[in-house]
């Protein structure tokens, strides 16, 4: 089946937040997926097609531009935006998160579409609200866990894959990087115990390497230097798969997934993301470190994001009680 093609003026704003705004790559994929979504949906409630597999026919440009014009975008009204969240909760089943996700993508183009480029005389997305997200703790490995999970990657006997396995799970829980962040680092990026990363929002930080990271990904390098040949010599970056190629995202989630299973972790609860909140809680509970300062570390925008691990574990809040001036006193 042919590729959709997006109606130019959806193409014209995936520009703007690109050479405009600056969106990470990922912020954009993401919010193409919601809007072109959207707008199918729109088409298909205002009875251009009769479903889905009708309108995903529909492929030539001039046709999808004929349809999504000025005076269509002027009909959406706030019940075909409702109708819209409706349906992402009861027939999708998306998620709460999910959905305010796509809430943003909406209110972004929108404004877009009123302020920016004045296409359209009110902005609808104004009205709507996200949905009320459960605030959840976060899933984490203990000290204890953590270190049979590195005990278990010890266990592996080809020596190319332990030492970068063992790099690439010790960096995820000393520095709380992102999975994405993680496989971009170039081994010419790296300033002794530290580098510099492109991180969400396209926002550049410095990522430093405790000693012990920083020895385990030398060791990786001299390991790495053996593995590739003189032709694959010039290959920049840091971790690579067996075929010496950059690392893809669900290369290292299969890696971890499987030192997981062997540790014993149930990877239905436990995943690569699990790591970053493992680096977080363990450098929050036992380093000590400033919320703003881990803000900074984790590369969040918003300190009510980091504010998710100053959670207490059972054990903190039972001390934390017996701590209490009355719990002792004889009665």
């Amino acid at each position: 089946m042919e590729k959709f093609i997006k109606p130019t003026i959806l193409n014209d704003y995936l520009n703007y937040i690109k050479t405009i705004k600056g969106l990470s790559p990922n912020t954009i994929k993401e919010y193409d997926y919601d809007l072109t979504l959207f707008i199918k949906y729109q088409i298909i409630r205002k009875k251009y097609y009769n479903n889905l597999d009708d309108f995903n026919n529909l492929y030539k440009p001039k046709e999808i531009d004929k349809i999504f014009t000025k005076d269509f975008i002027a009909s959406i009204n706030i019940q075909d935006m409702y109708a819209f969240l409706s349906f992402l909760d009861n027939d999708r089943k998306d998620s709460a998160s999910t959905r305010s996700r796509k809430i943003s993508a909406l209110k972004s183009f929108f404004k877009y579409l009123h302020s920016e480029i004045e296409l359209i005389d009110n902005n609808i997305t104004d009205k709507l609200t996200n949905p009320k997200i459960q605030k959840r703790q976060p899933v984490y490995l203990t000290l204890s866990e953590t270190e049979k999970l590195l005990d278990v990657i010890n266990l592996e006997k080809n020596k190319f894959l332990r030492d970068r396995d063992l790099a690439i799970i010790f960096t995820f829980l000393t520095t709380g990087m992102r999975l994405s962040e993680l496989v971009s680092v170039n081994v010419s990026s790296i300033n002794g115990d530290h580098f510099s990363i492109i991180g969400k929002g396209n926002k550049e930080r410095t990522i430093y390497l405790t000693e012990n990271c920083h020895k385990l990904i030398l060791n990786y390098l001299n390991t790495r230097e053996k593995y590739l040949t003189d032709y694959d010599k010039d290959i920049d970056a840091l971790f690579i798969s067996t075929r010496k190629k950059r690392i893809s995202n669900r290369a290292v989630q299969a890696t971890i997934d499987k030192y997981l299973e062997k540790a014993g972790f149930d990877t239905s609860i436990y995943s690569t993301h699990k790591l970053r909140h493992t680096a977080a809680t363990l450098m929050y509970k036992y380093g000590n470190v400033d919320i703003r300062a881990l803000k900074d570390i984790l590369g969040h925008t918003n300190i009510s994001t980091t504010q998710i691990y100053t959670h207490l574990d059972d054990e903190d809040l039972k001390e934390a009680v017996n701590k209490n001036p009355l719990a002792n006193l004889d009665i």
